[in-house]
């Protein structure tokens, strides 16, 4: 594999656990430069001090995606630290997932909020800068659930679903310019995704896939595949699942 990530500058969303931090240690590890952001500022924090204290430039900012002037803050933190941006990880999403007719429209509007309008905060707060550089990288986190809807899932799938859609409209937008797009869904990963159900009884039902569940570094490890490919290459998705996984 080329290693196309060392000096790189990315920027994470929902990176204080999860995908999201799997994603900033490897990343880290291979010598990319990190803009972080998440709701939760302590765990941000022991995050950044422990890739610091690896030798890795990291910046920090409290970041709620619904909010779009505290994503735009987190990119503009990246650009007066490093000066660039080359990868986007829109990552912030939340799953609490329940049959429609429970009614729980806070949740519906919540899901839209985070997994779809954080999404295109994203996109919109880098959009400008990657044209001007001719350059970047947008990975947007959707999910199997993007592509297979069941009982339960119905809202949660759509706002994944969206995330893939939006992404394809994204890259023939952006091809003219060299920025490379990428979708990345995931199968069952052991995250704390799951914690966002409020519904008991649904939690209880998904208990089975959640066993099947692959550590956040597979994620990682796919972001970093994206990543790394020469300049001349996109990889526009990829689906994974863990192997006992049937969904």
């Amino acid at each position: 594999m080329i290693e196309n990530i060392t000096g790189k500058v990315v920027v994470i969303t929902g990176a204080s656990s999860g995908l999201g931090e799997a994603t900033a240690r490897l990343l880290a590890a291979k010598g990319a430069k990190l803009a972080i952001g998440a709701r939760r500022r302590d765990r941000l924090d022991a995050l950044a001090a422990d890739l610091t204290a690896g030798g890795a430039e990291v910046e920090v900012r409290t970041v709620d995606v619904v909010d779009r002037a505290a994503v735009q803050a987190l990119v503009d933190t990246a650009i007066t630290r490093f000066g660039r941006i080359d990868v986007m990880i829109n990552n912030a999403g939340l799953m609490p997932n329940s049959p429609l007719d429970r009614l729980k429209v806070e949740d519906w509007e919540r899901m839209i909020d985070v997994n779809i309008k954080g999404v295109l905060y994203g996109i919109a707060a880098v959009l400008p800068i990657m044209q001007a550089q001719k350059s970047g990288h947008v990975i947007n986190v959707s999910s199997v659930a993007g592509h297979k809807v069941r009982p339960g899932s119905a809202v949660y799938s759509a706002t994944k679903h969206a995330v893939r859609i939006i992404s394809e409209g994204f890259r023939q937008e952006v091809t003219p310019f060299g920025i490379r797009t990428t979708i990345i869904s995931p199968g069952a990963v052991a995250t704390e995704l799951p914690d966002s159900i409020t519904e008991a009884d649904v939690r209880e039902a998904g208990t089975p896939l959640f066993k099947l569940a692959v550590p956040a570094d597979t994620f990682a490890r796919a972001v970093a595949y994206a990543i790394s490919q020469p300049d001349d290459v996109d990889i526009n998705e990829i689906l994974f699942r863990p192997t006992a996984q049937e969904y």
